[in-house]
C-alpha cells in the first residue's frame, strides 16, 4: 500500500469531523472570542477551511514563503456565513484528497521547506508536514473551536465517538 493510500482514511474522517464541527456553528457567532488575544469564531472557520489547501503547496513545490519579499502573500480564501466557509472547505478537501491520491511515495518522502521572507523556518519531509503541519494542526483549531461552541451553548459533535450532547443516557 502507498503512504498516500495508507493516509487517505485518516484524512477523510478528520475532514469529515471537521465539516462536522463547522457546520454547527450560526453566523450570528462569528464575531464572539473567549478573551481579548484570542482568534474570532470567524477567522477560525476561515482557517480551518483552508488548511487543507496547504497539502497543494506542499505537494506541488518544494517550499513556501509565508511572507516573501516584495510580493503579497498567498491571501486565503474568506467568507463571512457558514455556508460560505463550508464551499470553500469542500473545494480544498476535494483538492487535497486528489493531491495524496496522486501523490508518489517518493515526493512524500522529500523534503519540503517552509520559509518567511526567504529564512527556512523548517524542513521536514513532505509526509511530515501534511501529519503535522496540516493535520495535526487543523485538529488543534478544530479543538479551540469546539471549546468556543461549548461556551456558546452550541452542541459539539461526536468526533471520536459520542460527545456530551449527543450521548444517551
Amino acid at each position: 500500500m502507498s503512504i498516500g493510500a495508507a493516509l487517505l482514511p485518516e484524512y477523510d474522517q478528520e475532514m469529515a469531523n471537521l465539516r462536522k464541527t463547522l457546520e454547527r456553528i450560526p453566523d450570528d457567532k462569528f464575531d464572539y472570542k473567549p478573551h481579548p488575544r484570542s482568534n474570532n469564531v470567524s477567522w477560525m472557520m476561515n482557517h480551518l477551511a483552508n488548511i487543507p489547501s496547504w497539502i497543494t503547496y506542499t505537494m506541488s513545490q518544494d517550499s513556501l514563503d509565508v511572507a516573501p519579499a516584495g510580493v503579497p502573500s498567498i491571501q486565503e480564501r474568506t467568507s463571512n456565513t457558514t455556508a460560505g466557509i463550508l464551499e470553500t472547505l469542500d473545494k480544498n478537501v476535494a483538492a487535497g484528497r486528489k493531491e495524496l491520491e496522486s501523490a508518489s511515495d517518493q515526493q512524500f518522502m522529500q523534503n519540503w521547506q517552509l520559509l518567511k521572507t526567504g529564512t527556512v523556518i523548517l524542513t521536514m519531509p513532505r509526509i511530515a508536514v501534511i501529519r503535522s503541519m496540516i493535520l495535526n494542526h487543523m485538529i488543534h483549531h478544530r479543538a479551540q473551536l469546539t471549546v468556543y461552541m461549548r461556551l456558546n451553548d452550541i452542541p459539539v459533535p461526536g468526533l471520536y465517538g459520542p460527545s456530551a450532547d449527543e450521548q444517551t443516557f
